[in-house]
C-alpha cells in the first residue's frame, strides 16, 4: 500500500496485490502466500544482484586511505583526510597511498600508479609535479603539498563520475520504463476482460456456462505473470555490469546511455599529441639565429614555457633544467589557442610558438623551418626571428594496436586532426595505419572538420583527445572520449567517456564493452517478453495455474539476473 500511495496505483505491486487477494478469495491459501514469498525472493536476488554491481564498482575505484599523516614543523599528526586543507604538508612513508592530490616536495620518486590507471609499470615524478590520491609511493618517505580538498580530488571526481552514472539512463532503460507505465494499466484491463468477456458471451449464449471462480482464476494467473518488475530491474542493472566491467579496465562510463552510443559509433577520430603519440618530447636541437647563444635561446623559451601543462613546453623546461639554467620566473605569458604564448620582456614583446604565430605577427623567419618533419618552436623578441628549438614525439605502445582492433571491429573512418605540421601527423599516420590525417588545424579548424563529418547522418562520431582545445571537438562528436591520466580537467568533465589508462586500445575495448552490454540487455528483454507471452496465452486459455506463473515470473527475473552478471565477468 506504501508503495501504491508513492508510486502509482498501476504497478507489479498493484498487480501482486490483487492476485493475492483474489487466491485467498478462491481460498487458494498457499497459492496466495507462494505469490508473496516468491516475489519477495525475487525481489532480494535483485536487490542483492544490484548492492553488488555498485559495491563492485566503488570498491574498485575507492582506494583512498582513511588517515593522512599532517607535518607541521618537527611534529606530525595522524588526521582525517577530510580535514586537511590546501597548502598544507602531508608525509606518506613508502608502501602508502597518497590521501590528497598535491605536489611532490622531494627528490624524484617513483610512484605505483596502478590504482588510478591500471598500468603496473613504476610512474617517477619530479619535485614540484603533481600526485594524485591513491598512488602508492614505491621507495621512500615523500612529503607533498595539498592542492585540492578532499573531496575534490582527481579520484573523488573520478568516483563521482562512475556514481552518477546510474542516474543516466540508456534508451533501453527509458523504454522499458515508460513501457511499464503503460503496460501494467492495460494488462489489468486484459485481466478484467478475461472475466467480463465470457460473461457476456453467456448472455448472449445460454449455452456458454458462465463460472465465475475459473474465469476469475485465469485472470490471476494472466496479473501474476505480467508483473513487469523482472524487467525493470534486470535492464538497469546490466548497464551497471558493463559500467563496472568498464571501470575495472581503466574505462568510466559517466552513464549507460553512453554504453549505448559507443554501439553505434562508425568514425574515429583521433587528437595526436598525448592522444596516439607518448606527449614526452625530447629536444633535438636548439639551432639560435646568430643574435643571442644557444643557452641564451634555451633559457628564453624555457622562462616563457614554465607555466604551461602542454607536454612541449614540459620537454623544452626539462632540457633547460638538465642544462643548469635559471629560469625568468617573473614572465607572465597569454596563451594564444593554436599559436603558442606571448609574454613581455624588458619592454619588448616575445612570441614564443608555431610558425603560424610569427606568420601571424608578420615576423620573417627562414623558409625552410616549415620543412623540417619534427615538432619545431618559434622564438621572436619584437619583430626579430632569434632561433627554433626541435622536438620529436614518439608513438604509444599500442597505437598501432589501437587502430588494428577498432579495423577488427569494422571501424575503417579512422582520421588524425592535429595542429600539427602536415609532414609529422602524415608521418605519424604511416607508421600506425591510418588513412586519413590532417594537421595544421587550429582549435576552429578541428571544430569545422568535424562539423563536416556530422553534416553526412550516416556517420556515427567519436572523438578522442585529452587537451583543453580538445573540448569543443569533445562536446561536439556523438560520444567524446578523453585520456584521462595526462589529459586536462576541461577535457575529461567534457568527454563522455574517460580512459584512465591513457592507451588509445581501450577505445576499442570501450566499443566492445558497449556491444556486449548492449547484446546481453536486449537478451534480458526478449527472454522476458517471450517467456510472458507464452505464460499469459497459456494463463488466460485456463492450462497455466498460479503456480507455474509464480515460477515462470520468478524464473525470468532470475535468469535475466544470471545472464547480466555475465558481464561481470569481465571484471576478473
Amino acid at each position: 500500500m506504501k508503495k501504491i500511495k508513492l508510486e502509482s496505483v498501476f504497478n507489479e505491486y498493484t498487480l501482486m496485490g490483487i492476485a493475492v487477494l483474489g487466491a485467498f478469495y478462491l481460498k487458494e491459501y498457499w497459492e496466495g502466500v507462494a505469490v508473496i514469498l516468491f516475489y519477495a525472493i525475487g525481489e532480494w536476488f535483485q536487490h542483492k544482484a544490484v548492492h553488488k554491481a555498485r559495491h563492485n564498482i566503488k570498491s574498485l575505484l575507492d582506494v583512498r586511505p582513511e588517515s593522512a599523516t599532517v607535518v607541521s614543523g618537527d611534529e606530525c599528526r595522524t588526521v582525517a583526510p577530510d580535514t586537511v586543507k590546501p597548502g598544507e604538508i602531508i608525509e606518506v612513508k613508502a608502501g602508502e597511498r597518497i590521501p590528497l592530490d598535491g605536489t611532490l616536495l622531494n627528490d624524484y620518486a617513483s610512484f605505483n600508479t596502478a590504482a588510478l590507471t591500471g598500468e603496473s609499470t613504476p610512474r617517477t615524478i619530479r619535485p614540484q609535479e603533481e600526485v594524485l590520491a591513491g598512488m602508492i609511493v614505491n621507495d621512500k618517505v615523500v612529503r607533498i603539498e595539498v592542492s585540492k580538498p578532499y573531496d575534490q580530488s582527481a579520484l573523488s571526481r573520478i568516483l563521482a563520475l562512475v556514481q552518477d552514472a546510474a542516474e543516466r539512463k540508456a534508451p533501453a532503460e527509458l523504454f522499458i520504463r515508460r513501457f511499464a507505465r503503460i503496460y501494467t494499466p492495460v494488462v489489468t484491463g486484459l485481466a478484467v476482460l478475461i472475466v467480463l468477456l465470457p460473461y457476456l458471451y453467456a448472455l448472449m449464449q445460454p449455452a456458454f456456462t458462465f463460472v465465475f471462480d475459473d474465469w476469475f482464476y485465469r485472470a490471476l494467473v494472466f496479473l501474476v505473470i505480467s508483473c513487469p518488475c523482472a524487467l525493470v530491474v534486470s535492464i538497469p542493472l546490466g548497464y551497471f555490469g558493463g559500467i563496472g566491467a568498464a571501470s575495472h579496465r581503466g574505462i568510466l562510463f559517466k552513464g549507460g546511455n553512453y554504453l549505448d552510443a559507443i554501439t553505434k559509433i562508425n568514425t574515429v577520430v583521433f587528437d595526436k599529441t598525448g592522444t596516439l603519440t607518448k606527449g614526452v618530447f625530447e629536444v633535438q636541437a636548439v639551432e639560435p639565429s646568430g643574435k643571442m647563444c644557444g643557452k641564451e635561446l634555451l633559457r628564453l623559451i624555457a622562462s616563457v614555457e614554465h607555466f604551461s601543462n602542454h607536454p612541449i613546453a614540459k620537454a623544452i623546461v626539462k632540457h633547460a633544467e638538465d642544462e643548469g639554467l635559471s629560469l625568468i620566473n617573473s614572465l607572465k605569458t597569454t596563451e594564444m589557442a593554436g599559436y603558442g604564448l606571448k609574454t613581455l620582456l624588458d619592454g619588448k614583446e616575445v612570441y614564443v610558438g608555431n610558425a603560424r604565430l610569427l606568420s601571424q605577427q608578420h615576423i620573417a623567419f627562414p623558409a625552410e623551418i616549415r620543412s623540417i618533419p619534427e615538432t619545431t618552436v618559434l622564438c621572436a623578441v619584437g619583430n626579430e626571428y632569434m632561433g627554433y628549438i626541435s622536438l620529436a614525439d614518439t608513438p604509444k605502445a599500442d597505437a598501432r594496436e589501437a587502430i588494428d582492433k577498432l579495423k577488427r571491429l569494422n571501424i575503417n573512418n579512422i582520421q588524425i586532426l592535429s595542429g600539427d605540421k602536415q609532414a609529422i601527423v602524415s608521418k605519424l599516420a604511416g607508421q600506425i595505419g591510418v588513412a586519413q590525417a590532417f594537421g595544421d588545424l587550429l582549435p576552429e579548424g578541428k571544430v569545422a572538420h568535424l562539423e563536416q563529418l556530422r553534416a553526412n547522418p550516416e556517420n556515427r562520431i567519436a572523438f578522442v583527445g585529452d587537451g583543453i582545445n580538445d573540448t569543443p571537438v569533445l562536446a561536439l562528436s556523438n560520444v567524446g572520449i578523453a585520456m584521462g591520466a595526462l589529459g586536462s580537467d576541461a577535457a575529461i568533465e567534457t568527454a563522455d567517456v574517460v580512459i584512465q589508462t591513457d592507451q588509445p586500445s581501450k577505445v576499442a575495448t570501450a566499443i566492445q564493452i558497449g556491444k556486449l552490454t548492449h547484446r546481453i540487455v536486449w537478451q534480458n528483454i526478449s527472454m522476458a517478453f517471450g517467456v510472458k507471452l507464452l505464460v499469459l496465452s497459456l494463463g488466460a486459455g485456463g492450462i497455466a495455474t498460479l503456480w507455474e506463473a509464480i515460477f515462470a515470473d520468478v524464473g525470468v527475473a532470475l535468469l535475466a539476473i544470471l545472464n547480466a552478471v555475465r558481464i561481470q565477468k569481465w571484471m576478473k
